[in-house]
């Protein structure tokens, strides 16, 4: 019968910022051992702290903290549809943040509306609805700084928004344009 194990074993190294790491493959076959790999790595502890923070960003649970981007919404822009305005608050008291995360499930939105000290009134998720932003029909797209302006159709609690990114910056608009919306339908996402 052939009987296969593999051991791996770590070892403390003889500096306190650098470990020894021991790896040793060994097969058993009919009673008798043999020494397929050996390997001793010096793993300095800054480095595999970054190593295991790059680990958790590619997880669900890393993505699902960090995120993408994150925008405010621009004060001349109106509030998304979805937003129910506390009794006593008005638009101008509160602020509205969106963050873009990308997890392994796909692309989401979070909204977080907070009044002026900075409590949250209310969180949401939105579900982005293509797979990429889209742009204007009629725009060049010779040169990166034609990216913009760009589209995000978000839907929150069943009510679609189109974001609108002007330009780089950390602000976002809600869009009504009626060419938008219609490119949007054109689109099918």
């Amino acid at each position: 019968m052939d009987t296969r194990w593999f051991a791996w074993t770590m070892q403390d190294g003889m500096q306190q910022d650098s470990g020894q790491v021991h790896f040793d493959w060994q097969m058993s076959q009919n009673g008798r051992c043999w020494t397929m790999f050996f390997l001793i790595v010096r793993v300095n502890k800054r480095q595999l702290l970054g190593v295991l923070l790059a680990i958790v960003c590619f997880t669900n649970v890393g993505c699902g903290v960090l995120p993408e981007a994150s925008f405010k919404l621009a004060s001349e822009s109106r509030l998304p549809k979805w937003v129910r305005l506390p009794q006593g608050l008005t638009a101008a008291n509160l602020s509205l943040t969106m963050n873009y995360y990308i997890k392994l499930s796909g692309r989401s939105a979070q909204f977080v509306l907070q009044d002026r000290s900075g409590r949250i009134i209310e969180k949401e998720e939105g579900k982005m609805r293509c797979k990429k932003p889209f742009h204007p029909k009629n725009r060049s797209q010779d040169t990166p700084a034609d990216f913009y302006p760009a589209y995000e159709a978000i839907t929150v609690k069943g009510v679609t928004e189109i974001i609108e990114h002007r330009k780089m910056e950390p602000i976002f608009y809600i869009t009504d344009d009626a060419a938008v919306w219609k490119q949007y339908d054109s689109i099918g996402c």
